[in-house]
């Protein structure tokens, strides 16, 4: 009788557990966003915020100079107008920023490191517009000022 109720708890057991753990995996692998339900993806568009004038700071915090920046931020369609309402409110929380992130590359330090400028206007988006309205900030040109 143990020879074959071993093997027979074994089998049930292995049959529990293995429909818990596809059970398990069908909850982490159901979609969660919109988009993956089959919904249509949420149209954008590009709002021009544009010339910022900002410091480029070395590491150090010495002023290594200043650089002229064109951004646009991109933003879900139904979103643009109120984002062009509030785009002085982004544009005080990028200077806010941007004396205090040191954002100096190259061997003088005079070049921006664009990727660090990416984020303080990620994190001045997120502050002074909508958190779920601007999708990414883009920098279309960059020179000294």
């Amino acid at each position: 009788m143990k020879k074959i109720l071993i093997p027979l708890l074994m089998v049930i057991g292995g049959i529990v557990f293995g429909a818990g753990g596809g059970y398990a995996a069908m909850l982490l692998l159901k979609p969660q966003s919109a988009h993956a339900k089959g919904a249509a993806p949420v149209a954008t568009v590009f709002v021009p915020a544009g010339k910022i004038l900002a410091p480029i700071v070395a590491s150090d915090g010495k002023l290594s100079g200043y650089a002229n920046f064109d951004v646009s931020l991109e933003v879900p369609q139904d979103k643009s107008a109120e984002v062009t309402e509030k785009l002085p409110l982004f544009l005080n929380a990028v200077n806010m920023r941007t004396y205090r992130s040191p954002m100096a590359s190259g061997p003088q330090g005079v070049l921006p490191d664009l990727k660090v400028f990416e984020t303080v206007l990620m994190a001045a988006a997120g502050e002074a517009l909508a958190k779920d309205g601007v999708r990414r900030a883009i920098v279309t040109a960059a020179a000294p000022a």
